[in-house]
């Protein structure tokens, strides 16, 4: 489209050309034109009148005129920009809502946006009404600069980071030049409407992007009340309202065009169709995200969201490929594991004949059954554990500390550094405003503002309290009735799965009944932690929001606070019980313990003789790789689904038949929460990688495949499932960040732990150089006490009689260090116990201390800001404070040298003094 301008000062002749469109089948491009006429009228805001008079140029016939391109982001005068859509429909409350509706849209033009109404005749379902609202310049400016909008004023002359060696290297996965950065470099200054001339304005359409549009456009609809003038209600505010009681069924801004072609209209940007070829296709996985356009496009708070996964991403690489060298270890190492061959050797561990593992149901059994899997538990307990637990002690901290450095960066770069002391501390939350009716002075700003009582406050905080405490207790409740399972459970799995002398069966073999009673137990648990996630999910918000929190970024903390607590305690309640409790409380046969106590008759689990640690793999793998899997089905697989039919009808049809705010309406909506959970989520698996890692060194390797199909995924939804967000800030990632680091000093305890309890790797070492004389020979055992049968209890013996017992053995084994029964101690632990007691504690302090002497160096040697961010930081606002000045000495000169001018000549020897002594000043 071209702009000609006539002889006449109030007419201009706008022609657009309409290209063939192959993907359509439209015909030949149609040159037409219409003439619109001008006028003076200060209520339009922009000059062009709202009903164009639409002709033909000189030479062109009847055919040839403008067929409608109804794929468009303008009013239908071609000129104005739709900055945001509201929609309606007609229903049986009509009267009442058609009223709200009245009201509002009159407020809003009092405000001085300016809307257009498309008929529901025109739409596709011939139902629904569309609202285009667009903001003039005048209001734009007024509102840039409320929300003190950073602007450019100058082009940056800052000198960018010289290439680094080898740079050809990352070719393969840089994006062009013009998608990684879509816009210059400028300068940049809250904007002042009082000094627009000191700012590099061009043209004013188009010099605030769309993005800070439609936030401009946001923050006036959340404010904006619908109430008479003569019966004012303090409620009835804000778009959301209006939303939640059905006035309007929808709110959003345009994205600017189709997603798999450019839009037809060389006015229009077509990022929605670079950020889906270049960022949201899964064969791009390889290639660097286009930063600066996601956040160009969707704001700086969803552009730093994929930054920080993108890093986290990044440095999963490193900690995969080292878990994956420690599992590897653990496979070379696998005919080398005396233990395992002692246990499967029919002379050795064939012989030895293992005490009932549960009362009644359980037989005695041969340790050798548990063959397969004390290899297994060799694949990830093994002396690499050791070392990938201290490795990732000390990756976590490089992680956080790395992305603090690009987080400072990326601060600079996106004029965030003042932001969040400006932009979100002092704006209050409309419902805020709405629901505390009390006002107060403010210190700060000297004005009378809403605020809670400190007695309600306190109410609303003891109840929010009690309910999370509930919920967590609950969760707890649930965990407790999944170990009663396992104890339940385990004597049924023991009958079935028995390994009697006289035959072994093949499942036996492969499934011992500790192997099943973990998988089963584990899938209950998963199944329990979705459904308990389900309700929880809308009670967090329930409480959050009557504790009424003042501004969006408290009430984001807050809810970010309440739904980690209750995801921790969901998710990794199950591991900490199998890490750290099973198989820590048996006893031993005579004197065993119960869960609940004697009458409850379910006998404390005991460890597998290869340990515990193996079902803490499967307990983590199970949940960790469940709860991907069904997050990605979630996010990815059930919106294809739905909305795989009209995603193909909209691709198969022209554009001239829907609009393109009734493509966007069919979309599904991108909530204020949606980066909330796509944190969560991410922060969870952060939890399984570093609090239990020691467990599963494959588990970092299976978040980095996670999460290299997470970016896509995330960005094939936002460019194609979800209307266009509104764009806001953020100038971090908010309470995530103290989430993360609470998470890696907590993951330094835990995996200490690990090793020394969960593991058994400290008594495997005090046999090697204690009690082995450097062989592990034996090992298995010295570990195993020795008891006799026949001073079993009753009630601990098995239902079925053990006949070959009498002439095999008169003892059986348990995994304890006991005397024997024919010791004058028997049955009290022995010196080796306490030997290795003492030493799994002298290493949980040596770990700990090493870990963490390490961390705080590391943190202390690496700045949470690069030098050369703090040099351009303090460069900038150098350079900010110079030109700030010079505008205002040249401004002032023109101030004097108009008033001279317009002074008699009796003042002008003052004006000239008045001239002299101000430019001294200056």
């Amino acid at each position: 489209m071209r702009r000609i301008t006539g002889k006449a000062k109030d007419e201009t002749l706008i022609e657009l050309q309409s290209t063939a469109d192959p993907l359509n089948g439209d015909g030949p491009a149609v040159l037409t034109a219409f003439r619109i006429n001008l006028h003076s009228d200060e209520n339009s805001g922009n000059g062009f009148s709202s009903l164009p008079e639409i002709g033909t140029l000189p030479g062109d016939t009847e055919t040839d005129k403008l067929q409608p391109n109804k794929d468009t982001v303008f009013f239908r005068d071609g000129v104005r920009r739709v900055d945001f859509v509201l929609s309606y429909v007609e229903d049986k409350d009509g009267e009442k809502k058609q009223e709200r509706r009245k009201e509002f849209e009159a407020n809003l033009e009092k405000a001085g946006l300016e809307l257009e109404t498309e008929d529901k005749t025109d739409s596709k379902d011939k139902k629904t009404y569309f609202l285009k609202i667009h903001a003039p310049w005048d209001v734009l400016a007024t509102y840039a600069d409320v929300l003190k909008i950073k602007v450019p004023f100058k082009g940056s002359d800052i000198p960018h980071a010289k290439d680094v060696p080898l740079e050809w290297l990352s070719h393969p996965f840089r994006l062009p030049e013009h998608i990684m950065h879509p816009q210059p470099d400028y300068f940049t200054y809250p904007f002042d409407k009082t000094k627009t001339d000191f700012f590099l304005i061009t043209n004013k359409d188009t010099f605030f992007p769309p993005s800070t549009r439609n936030r401009i456009v946001f923050y006036i609809l959340a404010r904006c009340h619908y109430y008479k003038e003569d019966q004012k209600d303090k409620e009835k505010v804000g778009i959301k309202r209006l939303l939640s009681n059905g006035t309007y069924t929808a709110a959003f801004p345009l994205h600017d065009c189709q997603y798999w072609k450019r839009a037809r209209n060389a006015e229009c940007e077509s990022e929605r169709y670079s950020l889906y070829k270049h960022w949201a296709r899964f064969l791009s996985f390889y290639k660097e995200q286009p930063l600066n356009l996601i956040r160009k496009y969707y704001g700086e708070k969803i552009g730093i969201y994929f930054a920080w996964l993108g890093f986290y991403t990044e440095m999963l690489f490193f900690a995969a490929v080292m878990g994956l060298i420690c599992f590897t270890y653990g496979v070379l190492s696998y005919d080398d594991n005396i233990s395992s061959k002692e246990i499967c050797d029919p002379n050795k561990g064939g012989s030895i004949v293992m005490c009932p593992l549960c009362d009644k149901k359980c037989p005695f059994w041969r340790l050798n059954s548990t063959c397969l899997s004390s290899w297994q538990s060799h694949l990830f307990d093994n002396e690499g554990t050791v070392f990938f637990a201290i490795f990732m002690g000390i990756w976590v901290t490089l992680f956080l500390e790395f992305w603090k450095r690009r987080q400072a960066r990326l601060e600079y770069e996106w004029d965030l550094v003042d932001f969040e002391e400006e932009q979100q501390q002092l704006q209050i939350r409309p419902e805020f405003e709405i629901r505390c009716t009390n006002r107060r002075l403010n210190k700060i700003t000297q004005e009378m503002e809403p605020y809670l009582p400190i007695t309600s406050k306190c109410a609303r905080f003891c109840l929010s309290s009690a309910t999370v405490v509930f919920w967590i207790s609950l969760i707890v409740a649930c965990i407790i009735g999944v170990i009663a399972y396992r104890l339940a459970v385990y004597a049924a799995f023991a009958s079935i799965i028995k390994d009697p002398m006289r035959k072994i069966q093949f499942v036996g073999r492969i499934i011992t009944p500790q192997l099943a009673t973990s998988v089963t137990a584990s899938c209950i648990n998963f199944v329990i932690i979705m459904i308990l996630n389900f309700f929880y999910e809308r009670v967090a918000i329930w409480i959050t929001d009557m504790e009424i929190p003042k501004t969006h970024l408290e009430y984001e903390n807050r809810l970010t606070m309440k739904m980690f607590m209750f995801q921790f305690v969901n998710y990794y309640s199950s591991c900490f019980y199998v890490a750290f409790f099973k198989g820590k409380f048996v006893g031993y046969p005579g004197d065993y313990s119960y869960m609940f106590g004697h009458l409850t008759k379910l006998r404390n689990e005991e460890c597998d003789p290869g340990g515990c640690l193996i079902e803490l793999t499967t307990q983590l793998v199970i949940v960790m790789a469940g709860k991907q899997v069904w997050g990605n089905i979630q996010e990815a697989l059930l919106p294809l689904i739905r909305n795989w039919w009209s995603s193909r009808k909209g691709r198969h049809n022209p554009e001239n038949h829907y609009s393109r705010w009734e493509q966007d309406y069919v979309l599904q909506n991108f909530s204020q929460l949606g980066l909330f959970y796509e944190y969560l989520e991410m922060v969870i698996q952060f939890g399984f990688i570093t609090l239990f890692v020691a467990s599963f060194p494959l588990a970092p390797l299976l978040a980095l495949f996670n999460n290299i199909l997470e970016i896509r995924v995330d960005a094939w939804k936002f460019t194609t499932q979800f209307r266009r967000p509104v764009a806001s800030k953020a100038r971090n990632i908010g309470a995530w960040q103290e989430i993360l680091n609470a998470v890696a000093i907590l993951s330094v305890v835990t995996n200490a732990f690990i090793m020394a309890f969960t593991s058994d790797m400290i008594p495997r070492m005090v046999y090697l150089y204690t009690y082995g004389n450097s062989s592990m020979e034996g090992y298995i055992n010295n570990s195993l006490s020795i008891y006799s049968i026949r001073q079993i209890p009753e009630n601990n013996m098995p239902e079925e009689p053990n006949n070959w017992l009498a002439n095999v053995t008169e003892t059986c084994r348990y995994r304890d260090y006991r005397y024997p029964p024919d010791h004058q101690k028997r049955y009290t632990h022995t010196m080796q116990f306490w030997h290795i007691l003492a030493a799994k504690l002298a290493f949980i302090i040596i770990m700990e201390h090493v870990v963490f002497v390490v961390k705080f160096f590391v943190a202390w040697m690496i700045p949470d800001i690069p030098s050369d961010v703090k040099a351009r930081v303090k460069r900038e606002r150098y350079l900010i404070q110079e030109y700030m000045h010079n505008y205002e000495v040249e401004k002032l000169k023109l101030q004097l040298s108009a008033s001279f001018i317009t002074e008699p000549q009796s003042e002008v020897s003052l004006m000239m003094d008045r001239h002299e002594v101000l430019s001294e000043c200056l």
